[in-house]
C-alpha cells in the first residue's frame, strides 16, 4: 500500500522491486523513470537488507510530478529494546536539494512515532557538515554523538525523541 506526503508517493518495496531492479524492467514496474546514479547503496535491495521487516519497510519514492523515482530509505529493522528505530534514505543526485529528503524524512519519523513502541528515531550520517546533517536538522532531529563505523569510519548519530 502507498503512502503519500506531499508530491512524493511512498511505496513499500516489495520482491517484485527487487526483481525488476535487477532485471531493468523497475521503471515500467513503477510507471516513472529511473535516474542515472542511482541507487547509490544497491545492498537496500538485497534479502535481509534495511526494510527487511514488513512492519519496518524499506520504501521507494517516486514524484509523480517529475514522473521520476527519486530515492529511496526506510527502517533498518523493527525499534531495539530502548525503543530507537533506525531509519536511512538516499536521494539521486538530479533531485537533491528539493526537499525530498526532508519530506520523506519527516514522514518516517511521523510513521515511527505512530507506534507506541517507539521512543525515539535515530539516524547516522558521515562526520562533518554535509547536507544529510541539513536534512536531519529540518526534520527536528538533533546531534547525539560521533563514533567510528568499522566500514565507513568516522559517522555522526542524530536522534529526535517522542515528544
Amino acid at each position: 500500500m502507498s503512502v503519500f506526503a506531499g508530491d512524493v508517493e511512498l511505496i513499500p518495496v516489495q520482491e517484485a522491486h527487487k526483481a525488476a531492479l535487477t532485471g531493468g524492467n523497475l521503471a515500467e514496474l513503477l510507471s516513472a523513470s529511473i535516474p542515472a546514479g542511482w541507487p547509490h547503496f544497491p545492498e537496500a535491495f538485497t534479502p535481509g537488507g534495511p526494510g527487511g521487516d514488513p512492519a519496518w519497510p524499506g520504501f521507494l519514492i517516486v514524484s509523480r510530478a517529475a514522473g521520476s523515482l527519486v530515492g529511496n530509505g526506510g527502517f533498518y529493522g523493527p525499534p531495539d529494546a530502548a525503543g530507537a528505530v533506525e531509519i536511512g534514505y538516499e536521494i539521486a543526485p538530479a533531485f537533491q536539494r528539493r526537499g525530498f529528503a526532508t519530506a520523506f524524512v519527516r514522514a518516517l519519523i511521523a510513521r515511527a512515532f505512530a507506534d507506541a513502541k517507539v521512543s525515539a528515531v535515530i539516524a547516522h550520517t558521515l562526520a562533518g557538515e554535509n547536507a544529510s546533517n541539513a536534512v536531519l536538522r529540518k526534520a527536528g532531529m538533533t546531534f547525539d554523538s560521533a563514533h567510528a563505523d568499522p566500514e565507513v569510519g568516522p559517522v555522526w548519530r542524530w536522534r529526535i525523541a517522542r515528544a
